[in-house]
């Protein structure tokens, strides 16, 4: 972790800054300490024991082997995986430690040695765990921020957008996916979908840049139809719907692949698996 990421932590607590002390790092004002160990930081943690819904738990599992488990999600999960966020990552990632360039909610991904993760779950890839509602970052001072599939599962967006949008400086960007047409996935809870206009609303407060279909609607369709067919074929039984639903995934996964072309549709928009906002912080709004 570069000196530049550790002279800008703060407290999440009462946001005054940390000083090292020892193996931890430590508030003067509230006297809060937090675990450094490993070239990581402890703000909070959740364990395998928090996580309830079973599909979770065998992705949890998988995390842990990050290079299988993300190149399981770009070939059989239902969502296609197109290249947006990698070209913001490129257009946007500093060559030197001048800058901070965060990953949250990053999970075990580790999509540059320069990006930081941040996620609540201790995966061997993350920096820094921590709560994201409650950033252990100064104000205005990251540089970009990348924040994939992570809103769904917090209870009010609103707050991690509003902290976003405070830790970021002034002419900061963010590139954040938010699902729209996506069945229930818990990790560990599931709360929330938006439109092309929810994503546009709940990031009123900064400049858009765009916000383009991502995913798009064969991924929105595969989605439904796999948890539908192991509904139908599972009669009544938990246990058989997972069963089916990891089958049909196996099977039917090609689909998403349709998304090649129909994500560019007009009218993509209307099923589309989700949304791709980037945003820049501009305190004039």
């Amino acid at each position: 972790m570069n000196k530049l990421i550790l002279e800008n932590l703060v407290c999440p607590k009462c946001k005054n800054f940390l000083y090292k002390k020892n193996d931890k790092f430590a508030c003067k004002i509230c006297c809060k300490e937090y675990v450094y160990r490993d070239g990581k930081i402890y703000f909070s943690n959740l364990n395998e024991a928090d996580i309830i819904d079973s599909l979770d738990k065998l992705k949890y599992i998988l995390k842990k082997f990050s290079k299988f488990y993300y190149f399981l999600i770009y070939l059989i999960s239902p969502v296609y995986v197109d290249g947006q966020v990698k070209k913001f990552i490129k257009q946007n990632l500093s060559e030197d430690n001048n800058s901070i360039f965060i990953n949250l909610g990053s999970g075990n991904s580790n999509v540059n040695n320069k990006i930081l993760n941040v996620d609540i779950f201790d995966y061997d890839n993350v920096n820094i765990v921590c709560d994201i509602s409650t950033l252990p970052f100064a104000d205005n001072s990251v540089d970009n921020i990348i924040n994939i599939a992570v809103l769904e599962h917090v209870s009010d967006p609103k707050i991690i957008v509003k902290e976003i949008k405070r830790v970021l400086k002034p002419g900061g960007k963010i590139c954040c996916f938010f699902p729209f047409i996506q069945a229930f996935h818990a990790s560990p809870y599931d709360f929330t979908r938006v439109t092309s206009e929810g994503i546009k609303e709940l990031f009123k407060d900064f400049k858009i840049e765009s916000i383009k279909v991502s995913g798009g609607p064969a991924s929105g369709f595969l989605w439904i139809l796999q948890d539908f067919l192991a509904i139908l074929f599972s009669f009544g039984s938990k246990k058989l719907f997972s069963v089916f639903q990891l089958f049909f995934m196996l099977v039917l996964f090609p689909i998403k692949f349709l998304d090649i072309i129909l994500r560019f549709h007009p009218m993509a928009k209307n099923i589309s698996s989700g949304f791709l906002l980037i945003g820049e912080k501009n305190d004039t709004i």
